[in-house]
């Protein structure tokens, strides 16, 4: 029986790698800029007085990662907030391997093309260490969030963690493997 192999995961040993060698004369095949994981975020300051925001998060953060995400506490209190220290406040999975793939060919080709006025995601958004963070405003994009049960729309974020040593492979990283960024 065959190992699985994500068809993102794929293009990226068929068509990627060489391209990325060749771009920036790589000569070592471990040197070449890889994906290592792919972390998502949803914060949920309104579980202070609604604890079933918390559930529906969860439902639907598994729903869009195929993995359980850990539900994340505060570490400090603030008073103005009401919120005391161990309440939770969010959740978050963090995708390794052929999910994260999958993950970013569903992002790339079905979850984006969604949003409503989309014409790119910004390039300013890498961190200077080769990693992206973007941010959705809805987590309704994902063909598996079924809306009749979205009782609110939550934002979450998306970090895409390259071992590539700086923005510029990143970038063209991420061009590669299909991102659609905006055209300056």
């Amino acid at each position: 029986m065959a190992k699985y192999k994500s068809r993102l995961r794929e293009k990226y040993d068929t068509e990627v790698v060489p391209a990325l060698k060749s771009e920036f004369q790589i000569v070592n095949p471990m040197q070449v800029p890889r994906i290592t994981k792919v972390t998502l975020n949803m914060g949920l300051g309104e579980a202070i007085q609604n604890n079933k925001l918390i559930e529906a998060a969860v439902s639907q953060l598994t729903a869009i990662a195929g993995q359980k995400p850990v539900v994340t506490k505060a570490t400090k209190s603030i008073a103005n907030f009401k919120l005391r220290q161990g309440m939770p406040i969010g959740v978050a999975v963090t995708l390794r391997g052929d999910r994260a793939f999958d993950f970013l060919d569903k992002l790339m080709n079905l979850a984006l093309a969604r949003v409503r006025d989309f014409r790119g995601v910004n390039t300013r958004s890498f961190d200077g260490r080769g990693n992206y963070t973007m941010g959705l405003k809805e987590q309704t994009i994902f063909p598996e969030i079924d809306l009749d049960k979205v009782e609110r729309v939550k934002g979450l974020n998306i970090t895409i963690c390259t071992t590539a040593p700086n923005d510029e492979q990143a970038l063209s990283l991420l061009k590669l493997l299909g991102m659609p960024f905006k055209k300056n």
